[in-house]
């Protein structure tokens, strides 16, 4: 047995709350190493009287990356705290106790030593990891604002452009606006979708929003704050959610504090809500702006001049802050906060973010994008979930860009799920394509049954899935501005059986949210040979299986159960189903 392989960590994402009277519990071992693992579990008052640590509870193999296999148990304590520590049975027969000082024979005289278990010391309900229930049966709608609709020309900015007259440049503008959103609420809900995830809406400059200017206005081009109240009270009373993404890592150039500091340099009030090196801050070439932004005086989103960053441990910049992320809630009602570039702002700040904003809200949903691991940021303290790119890009690099095998494609979905608690990754938000991506249909070079079979993989993971504003009726684009087209509302020019393929879709993820939420796991068939997948999720007497097929090959296939989604398949025969290419179908079936 390769013992240098365990790995198991107290009170992170291998041992935690799940709820207030369980603790969930990991163990990592090699792949295809262990034959065996159980829980040696007990209270750590009465390790020298009850002899507790004689006794094992089989532990449960879950998921497996292409290194390792993890071992799981859900248990509970009368006491609500517990020792515990690991019997490990390796395939050479090797048997080890595994605890908090490392490796030992499994022999009591090892067992009975109390400093040698892992210790959760109290199961203490106010630390453990919260996530709003409600966005477990969501299926969120990104629009980026300016491109979904045009709903009142009277605020058209200078220069608009007809709708979709052309692809859109970055300076264009072509008119959308609030009122448009609420114009086509009723599309939204006919699609089934229950959560909407807006792009930024405050005053700034540019057509995207990304460079605010003010925090606490709706920007003029969009509308004012009274008609986004009348949208959220629409859209609230249609079921849906709203999201509004909030820029806290930098500002726009043309802010009022950036232009005091421009104006007053070191003097400004405002020069330490910025990251300054020197004053006067540089002016810059609009020709070069990269290679400019790499020496100036000033730290940046990226190399954006026009993005100066904020210094987020100031505490007037914290104050400030989080007054706005407050203030849209207290006045608005809105439901949840993406937070653009996450990861690039403090720890701190976003502790104090997470108790302002669910002091007021408790059920409120805090979505960090990040594009990376992000352990740090998903400890309890912080955000629910992050955009769940990392999980994402596994499936497209298998389906659509076809670098890596099925095999490598579970892998990295479940070296990502491994990585949080449960109730992050009940919660995490599930993209294939946004204003900052080339959209799916265009990547999958126009192919829509393989569009199709991508968008249906990723409805059947664990997450709350995002469709981008567009796809549910076959729109392209490229990457950024491209994927930012104006949306088509002829009805001659949109993909009618795409969209009526999306509505199927998110009509079963969500009456089968549950069990594609707190089901089992299992993959039953990864074949890396015929690029196929079979897999179910199965919770109480329901069970989901689901077959994808991404070889040249027609399969055909045996499966029990009531056919509840698919793709290129032909009924041969009760239960039996002829699979093409890029085909899939989805099976129910009931004990």
């Amino acid at each position: 047995m390769n013992t240098s392989a365990l790995y198991h960590r107290p009170e992170s994402e291998y041992a935690f709350l799940y709820t207030k009277d369980t603790m969930r519990i990991r163990l990592r071992t090699e792949r295809d190493d262990v034959q065996q693992v159980g829980l040696i579990q007990g209270d750590p008052y009465l390790i020298s009287f009850d002899k507790w640590y004689l006794e094992k509870t089989p532990m449960k193999k879950t998921l497996s990356t292409d290194l390792h296999d993890y071992w799981e148990i859900e248990t509970q304590s009368k006491f609500h705290r517990l020792q515990y520590g690991f019997y490990v049975e390796g395939k050479d027969g090797t048997e080890i106790f595994y605890g908090d000082q490392g490796v030992f024979d499994y022999k009591e005289e090892f067992l009975e030593i109390a400093n040698y278990y892992f210790r959760m010391p109290y199961f203490q309900e106010i630390d453990r990891f919260h996530s709003p229930e409600w966005v477990k049966d969501t299926v969120w709608y990104q629009i980026f604002p300016e491109r979904f609709a045009n709903g009142d020309k009277n605020n058209d900015p200078k220069g608009t452009l007809p709708w979709g007259s052309k692809l859109p440049d970055r300076e264009d503008f072509f008119g959308g606006d609030l009122q448009g959103v609420l114009d086509h609420l009723d599309y939204l809900v006919d699609l089934g979708i229950n959560g909407i995830y807006f792009c930024p809406i405050f005053k700034a400059t540019s057509n995207h929003k990304y460079d605010t200017i003010d925090y606490y206005e709706i920007d003029p081009d969009f509308g004012d704050k009274k008609l986004f109240k009348k949208l959220v009270d629409e859209a609230h009373k249609r079921g849906i959610r709203i999201m509004l993404d909030a820029v806290f890592n930098h500002m726009g150039d043309y802010s009022p504090q950036w232009q005091d500091v421009i104006k007053n340099g070191e003097q400004s009030k405002y020069a330490d809500w910025f990251h300054i090196h020197s004053f006067p801050v540089d002016d810059y070439d609009m020709t070069d702006i990269p290679e400019t932004a790499r020496n100036l005086s000033f730290d940046t989103f990226a190399f954006t001049p026009h993005m100066p960053k904020l210094n987020t441990a100031n505490p007037e910049v914290q104050d400030y802050l989080l007054d706005i992320a407050t203030y849209w809630i207290r006045e608005f009602d809105i439901d949840a906060w993406r937070l653009d570039v996450a990861n690039e702002v403090d720890h701190h700040f976003w502790k104090r973010f997470r108790k302002e904003v669910t002091a007021i809200k408790e059920d409120f949903y805090i979505l960090g994008e990040i594009w990376h691991s992000s352990q740090s940021w998903l400890q309890g303290d912080e955000f629910h979930a992050v955009m769940n790119y990392a999980f994402t890009d596994n499936i497209k690099d298998f389906f659509v860009n076809k670098k890596i095998s099925p095999s490598k494609m579970v892998s990295g979905m479940n070296h990502q799920q491994l990585l949080y608690r449960d109730q992050t990754n009940e919660v995490t938000f599930n993209i294939l394509d946004s204003h900052d991506t080339a959209r799916i249909l265009t990547i999958c070079n126009g192919d829509k049954d393989l569009a199709k079979a991508t968008l249906a993989f990723m409805f059947l993971q664990k997450g709350s899935p995002c469709i981008y504003y567009g796809t549910e009726i076959g729109m392209l684009g490229d990457n950024d501005p491209d994927c930012r087209r104006c949306m088509v509302w002829e009805e001659e020019k949109q993909d009618k059986e795409m969209h009526t393929f999306t509505k199927k879709l998110i009509q079963l993820r969500k009456e089968f949210s549950e069990v594609i939420t707190y089901g089992d796991l299992n993959w039953r068939t990864v074949n890396d040979e015929e690029n196929q997948i079979l897999f179910s999720r199965e919770i109480e007497d329901t069970l989901i299986t689901a077959f994808f097929n991404e070889s040249a090959q027609s399969v055909s296939l045996d499966i029990e159960g009531e056919c509840i989604l698919s793709q290129n398949e032909v009924n041969l025969e009760s239960g039996k189903y002829s699979i093409g290419n890029h085909g899939f179908i989805v099976v129910l079936s009931k004990k």
